[in-house]
């Protein structure tokens, strides 16, 4: 099997390229343009790996995305590559539209290309996979879930643009038949996390004894998976999934951001007990704009029709993702110092 991932060395990316490398055994290309969120020390353990290629490139470079593809031969494409953090987005808007629209739509119009030339038994196997985020379906209240025909209600500049990029996959299915599948996944968390996300940056703050910032009162849920969980769903989606199909992809872990941040605390008075106890370190602060009160994912569709079930719960998911850090300084020292 031959997979090209965008974005390969992000968190989610590199997860992904460590499953289909060391697990399943596929050939991977990982076209990633290493902005600050991308990091080759990630993929340290398949880096050497003769089943393992990466090119440095944007995705918005159309001419060099073609030829990467059209020479690489893949039997599947898993998008990737994005702008991800909400806070950025408020920030600087425009990064995110230019990556995540125009980009998903140059790698869009190159796939095209490639799989209109390829012959009749490939191009029904091939599969173009766009991972997307549950934050496009806005803010739940109360009860219920996200299913896959929640109407979407974007709050940030993050989330409306992979909202837009979402229409552009499903556009491209049904205008030229390209066989897309669209992926929604709750918040992830895990090894090789970026230091600026909520669960790593509480983990480092923590250690170095500064300020753990809660955002308004702490009470925003969030449904929460683990990484290497997600990397298995989207294989299993890419190889079984249904082209046209939507699948949204969570943990079924619902959590306020207090109650993440305090077991993180609980997690280190456990195994680093000199400091404690670490919640008195816990500080809220403004709430930002636009922050959706609940995002909740109901997987069943993905449960039930491709077998896929999560093995992580939070408890222990957590406790993995906190050993990880105290274990590996070598890999977050350095982004810690450039932030």
């Amino acid at each position: 099997m031959r997979v090209l991932i965008t974005g390969g060395a992000g968190f989610i990316g590199s997860a992904l390229v460590r499953h289909l490398i060391s697990d399943i055994g596929a050939d991977v290309m990982n076209i990633d343009k290493l902005t600050y969120a991308g990091n080759l020390a990630s993929l340290e353990s398949v880096s050497a790996s003769p089943a393992y290629r990466f090119v440095q490139a944007d995705i918005t470079d159309a001419q060099t995305i073609s030829e990467v593809i059209t020479t690489f031969q893949p039997e599947h494409i898993i998008h990737l590559a994005a702008e991800t953090h909400v806070d950025r987005s408020i920030d600087t808007p425009d990064a995110f539209i230019t990556t995540n629209v125009t980009g998903t739509f140059t790698l869009l119009e190159a796939t095209r290309h490639y799989w209109n030339r390829l012959p009749t038994a490939e191009k029904s196997a091939f599969r173009f996979l766009h991972v997307s985020t549950d934050e496009v379906y806005g803010s739940l209240e109360g009860e219920g879930l996200f299913t896959e025909d929640t109407a979407y209600d974007p709050s940030s500049p993050y989330s409306s643009s992979k909202a837009a990029s979402d229409h552009l996959a499903r556009a491209w299915h049904r205008t030229y038949g390209l066989p897309v599948i669209v992926t929604n996944c709750s918040n992830n968390y895990g090894p090789y996390h970026f230091p600026e996300k909520l669960i790593p940056l509480t983990i480092l703050n923590a250690l170095e004894g500064q300020s753990l910032p809660v955002y308004g009162d702490g009470k925003q849920i969030r449904d929460w998976l683990y990484v290497e969980d997600h990397a298995r769903a989207l294989h299993m989606i890419a190889a079984k999934g249904q082209a046209g199909r939507t699948y949204n992809i969570g943990g079924r872990n619902e959590r306020t951001n207090l109650e993440v941040v305090s077991s993180v605390c609980n997690l280190l008075d456990k195994h680093r007990p000199q400091a404690q106890p670490h919640s008195h370190l816990i500080r809220h602060v403004t709430d930002r704009p636009g922050h959706d009160r609940r995002y909740a994912i109901d997987a069943t569709r993905l449960e039930t029709e491709l077998g896929w079930q999560a093995q992580e719960t939070f408890e222990t998911g957590i406790e993995k993702t906190v050993l990880w850090y105290l274990e590996n300084r070598h890999w977050w020292q350095p982004l810690r110092e450039r932030l």
